[in-house]
């Protein structure tokens, strides 16, 4: 198990650690409900320091990039970040990651914690064009600041306008007392914020100076429990869940990340795909009935024949119901359709419904 370099102070503060991703995280510290309202009404703090970072550097750079990922990323500007997939030969997805576009010819890719291997061998494989890759993930450390607080909470930490950088823009900048940090306006939460990158050596200190600026807002640390309950109301997917291997960007819903402007790994069987129309679409669904959905629960139609799979599921800490994310046979992906989760063999009602789940 490998330790971020903030271990020792979540210990210190009482949390919960578990394993995760081949890392020893916080999953809790006053518990999910208290730390989960935290960030939807002020500010908490995550340590994703688990989350791995590649640095592309090149004149080929951009190409590829273009070569490996769903989106277009030659749209993206210095100060930019950009939300995209790597697909692969099967249909399905290696990893979702952010690109962000740092200088002319350079750009990191952040990509999840599990898939950190997998990931820089698959860009790789690709990398005939000479570009520079370079692995920064046990270099640095990732604060996500995160809640409508946080703009102002974290503004006396740097002399850059926190206010004006907008949604997945970033800037590079001194923060709490240290040059080069990049803070951007991403977050897996819906709630607003930062995602802090600074190297391991730096990162206590920031830790503590964030503390500190946060605490007349009520700051609090946040473990991944809560980081999984408001993403999963915010209908963001979680890869190993609601993707995967196996799952298509489409089927996904996240044909908006799929730019058939370009070739890309696979594009030509995905560009068919989209042509024909997929089988099973990935659906928001909430519970008419009580019970709480769980990853990998059966979906059933009103006759117990099988539909689909839950994906995710959880009693929503903001809606104070119980929601999840699944694949359904798209006949029942629209809106108010009538789907069944078996749990303990027992047919337990619930609809079809639009996400976000969670609105502002």
């Amino acid at each position: 198990m490998k330790n971020t370099a903030l271990t020792h102070v979540h210990e210190s503060l009482g949390a919960k650690m578990v394993p995760f991703a081949g890392y020893n995280m916080p999953v809790q510290y006053e518990g999910v409900n208290a730390e989960h309202e935290t960030v939807r009404n002020g500010v908490g703090v995550f340590d994703v320091s688990h989350m791995g970072e590649f640095l592309l550097t090149g004149e080929n750079a951009l190409a590829l990039i273009q070569k490996v990922t769903s989106n277009d990323a030659s749209v993206l500007e210095i100060g930019k970040a950009q939300y995209s997939c790597l697909p692969n030969n099967d249909g399905g997805i290696v990893d979702d990651l952010i690109i962000y576009k740092m200088k002319e010819n350079q750009y990191l890719l952040v990509v999840n914690a599990s898939n950190i291997e997998k990931d820089w061998n698959w860009i790789s494989s690709f990398n005939d064009l000479g570009v520079e890759m370079r692995d920064l993930s046990e270099e640095y450390s990732l604060l996500a600041i995160q809640g409508p607080k946080a703009v102002e909470a974290m503004q006396s930490l740097t002399s850059i306008n926190l206010f004006e950088i907008k949604y997945y823009h970033f800037e590079v900048g001194p923060f709490a007392g240290i040059e080069n940090v990049i803070i951007s306006a991403t977050g897996y939460t819906g709630s607003g914020g930062f995602e802090i990158y600074c190297k391991n050596e730096e990162v206590e200190h920031v830790w503590n100076q964030v503390f500190e600026a946060g605490k007349s807002f009520g700051i609090k640390p946040v473990g991944l429990a809560a980081r999984d309950t408001l993403r999963l109301e915010m209908g963001f997917c979680l890869y190993g869940n609601d993707i995967n291997d196996t799952t298509s960007p489409l089927e996904a819903g996240l044909g908006w990340i799929t730019k058939f402007t370009k070739e890309f790994t696979n594009s030509e069987n995905l560009k068919k795909q989209k042509e024909a129309g997929v089988s099973r679409k990935l659906v928001g669904f909430e519970m008419v009935e009580r019970g709480i959905p769980r990853h990998d629960y059966e979906i059933v139609d009103a006759n117990g024949n099988n539909i689909g799979i839950v994906t995710s599921g959880t009693q929503a800490p903001s809606l104070g119901k119980a929601i999840g994310m699944g694949y359904v046979k798209t006949e029942f992906s629209t809106a108010d359709s009538e789907i069944f989760i078996l749990i303990r063999d027992k047919k337990i009602a619930a609809k079809v419904v639009k996400m976000p789940f969670y609105k502002k």
